[in-house]
C-alpha cells in the first residue's frame, strides 16, 4: 500500500493522546517526523512513539523534502503563519481546529493552498466518525421530518496553565469547544438541504440572526458562551459551551438534540467518542435507538486526508465548509464583544 510521510509541527498534549496514536492505526500513514520548539523534547517523543526522525525546529522539518503532509497541533494565534510556510513548501497539510483566528485568515490559507497546489484540511476529528454520518443519514431520510430547531452543548473543566486561558494565543470556550458545536449545527443543516435536492436553495445556509452571551475571566477570555442562531433556510439552532463545569475534576456534559416536524433525534453522545455509542429517535410510531461502532476518529481523519493526497478523493471537511463555520464564529465573537 502506499504512504504518506507525514510530519506533525510541535508536541501538543492532542498530538500525544489523540492524533499520533491515531496516525500509527492509519494504514495509509507514515509517521516519519516531529518539530519542538527544542529538540531534546522533539527528541523524546520520538523515542516514545518510533518516529524516525526529530527536528528542534518548525523550520527544519518542513524543509525536509521526504515530508509530503504537515499535521499543525499549535496554538491558535500561530495557525497562519505555520500553515503558509508549510503549503509554501509544497507540504499537504492537517491543521487542528479552529483553522482560522477569523475567516478573512481562513480565506487566506485556502488561497494560499490552491495558489500552491496543495491540500488544506481543517482537523474535525468527530466528523469523520461513522456516529456523525448516521445522523446525517437519518436527518435526509425524512424519518423526523422537516429539523426546525438543534441544540447541542459541550461543556468540559480542569483547566489549569493552558493556553486556552490566554486571549493572546486564541484561548477561550467558543474557540475551543464552541467550534465543536457550530460544526455540528452546520453539518446537520447542510444535511436537511441536501435532502431536498433540486430544491434546495443556494442561499439556505445563509445566517438569518446570530446572538450570544459570554461570562469572562480575569484574563479576558469567554469561559461560558450561549448563543441562538437561525438560518435562512428556517432552522433555528441554540448552544452551549463552558470551559468551567466545576472544580477538581475532567468530567464533561455533551449534549445534541435535533427536533424535527415528525420526531427528534436525542443523543449525549461525547464529541470524539469512540467505541459503540448510541441515539435515541422518537417518532409517532414509538422510540428507536440506534448504536454505532466507531473506530478512533483521528485515525479515520488522517486515514481520509492521505487517501486525498494519494488518489484525489475529496477532502472530507471542505474549504466551503471550514470558512462557513469561521464567519459564523466571528459573528459569535463579535456578539460577546471578544
Amino acid at each position: 500500500m502506499q504512504k504518506v510521510k507525514w510530519g506533525i509541527l510541535g508536541t501538543a498534549n492532542i498530538a500525544k493522546w489523540c492524533t499520533i496514536p491515531g496516525m500509527k492505526q492509519a494504514e495509509s500513514c507514515e509517521l516519519y517526523a516531529i518539530a519542538g520548539r527544542s529538540l531534546e523534547k522533539a527528541r523524546r517523543f520520538a523515542s516514545d512513539y518510533g518516529i524516525p526522525k526529530a527536528y528542534g525546529s518548525y523550520d527544519e522539518l518542513i524543509a525536509d523534502a521526504d515530508v509530503q503532509a504537515v499535521y499543525i497541533p499549535l496554538p491558535n494565534d500561530i495557525h497562519l503563519k505555520w500553515v503558509k510556510t508549510a503549503l509554501q513548501a509544497g507540504k499537504h497539510v492537517l491543521c487542528e481546529k479552529p483553522l482560522a483566528m477569523n475567516a478573512l485568515e481562513a480565506k487566506e490559507m485556502y488561497r494560499t493552498a490552491k495558489e500552491c497546489g496543495v491540500l488544506l484540511m481543517e482537523a474535525y476529528a468527530y466528523l469523520h466518525s461513522p456516529y456523525v454520518e448516521e445522523l446525517k443519514k437519518d436527518v435526509k431520510s425524512g424519518i423526523i421530518g422537516d429539523v426546525n430547531y438543534i441544540d447541542t452543548a459541550f461543556v468540559t473543566q480542569g483547566y489549569k496553565e493552558d493556553f486556552r486561558l490566554h486571549k493572546e494565543f486564541g484561548g477561550g470556550a467558543t474557540y475551543d469547544l464552541g467550534c465543536y458545536c457550530t460544526t455540528m449545527i452546520l453539518t446537520l443543516t447542510e444535511a436537511q438541504e441536501e435532502a431536498k435536492g433540486e430544491g434546495a436553495r443556494e442561499d439556505a445556509l445563509a445566517l438569518d440572526f446570530v446572538k450570544a452571551s459570554a461570562e469572562f475571566t480575569d484574563l479576558g477570555v469567554d469561559f461560558m458562551t450561549a448563543g441562538l442562531i437561525k438560518f435562512q433556510n428556517g432552522v433555528r439552532a441554540s448552544f452551549n459551551v463552558g470551559m468551567n463545569l466545576g472544580e477538581n475534576s475532567n468530567s464533561r456534559f455533551d449534549r445534541l438534540y435535533i427536533h424535527g416536524s415528525k420526531g427528534c433525534i436525542r443523543s449525549e453522545v461525547e464529541y470524539n467518542q469512540e467505541g459503540n455509542v448510541s441515539y435515541r429517535i422518537y417518532t409517532p410510531e414509538g422510540m428507536k435507538e440506534k448504536t454505532v461502532f466507531v473506530p478512533q476518529n483521528y485515525a479515520l481523519e488522517v486515514e481520509q486526508l492521505s487517501r486525498c493526497i494519494l488518489y484525489g478523493e475529496k477532502p472530507h471537511v471542505t474549504p466551503e465548509f471550514s470558512i462557513r463555520n469561521a464567519e459564523l464564529i466571528d459573528k459569535i465573537l463579535q456578539e460577546i464583544n471578544y
